[in-house]
């Protein structure tokens, strides 16, 4: 590498560079300033499409109870409005619930599925994937359910999964298999948050007992 030995030469080499190389320096210092600000500026509209989503999703929900049809209209456009946001997929949990709440098993399958296809968390998937398969279970869809049991789901759910997978076995009189699924959802702790669910191992060896 050539070595500068006087002041005045090393002027004359930084002219030299900065006019070879100037416009590129000065370009990039101006893409990287614009990148930064556009950075900025899209965080914040993202920033501000959440707060209005937010906003517009309290408004939703405090019909919760109050106008079956306004909420329904309205939560309905919400997701419509707002399919990317978080909002939606609990927005359509809270249809469900409300349909549920007047057996309307064929609405409340539809929501369901509306809020695993719009859920950003897995924790609303999982929510809203056991409750599905419980409604069509309901809805006598037996093959259904075990298929939207075969989603991926975090290990916390295992025990619903399982109990789940049961009740739609034993419906389809396959005892043997219902019963592993019951075993599988104890093991994973299902009966601490459903005491009911050894109830249920019982019966079935009590009907198979019975069936010999």
């Amino acid at each position: 590498m050539e070595i500068y030995q006087t002041e005045e030469q090393q002027v004359d080499a930084l002219k030299r560079y900065w006019k070879e190389n100037g416009n590129a320096i000065i370009a990039g210092l101006v893409i990287g300033f614009a990148g930064f600000i556009g950075f900025n500026l899209y965080k914040d509209h993202v920033l501000e499409q959440e707060i209005a989503a937010s906003d517009a999703y309290q408004a939703v929900i405090e019909n919760v109870g109050k106008d079956e049809q306004v909420f329904t209209q309205q939560g309905e456009k919400f997701i419509a409005d707002n399919s990317d946001s978080a909002y939606a997929s609990l927005t359509a949990l809270s249809l469900a619930k409300e349909a549920a709440g007047h057996k309307d098993w064929a609405k409340v399958e539809s929501y369901l599925t509306t809020a695993i296809e719009k859920s950003t968390s897995s924790g609303i998937k999982g929510i809203a994937t056991v409750r599905l398969a419980k409604v069509q279970i309901q809805l006598e869809k037996y093959d259904q359910a075990l298929a939207t049991l075969a989603a991926q789901l975090p290990e916390s759910f295992k025990a619903a999964v399982e109990e789940a997978k049961g009740d739609a076995l034993l419906k389809q009189g396959k005892s043997e298999l219902a019963r592993n699924a019951y075993q599988a959802a104890i093991a994973a702790g299902g009966e601490s948050a459903n005491p009911a669910l050894q109830m249920k191992l019982d019966d079935l060896a009590e009907m198979v007992n019975l069936s010999k």
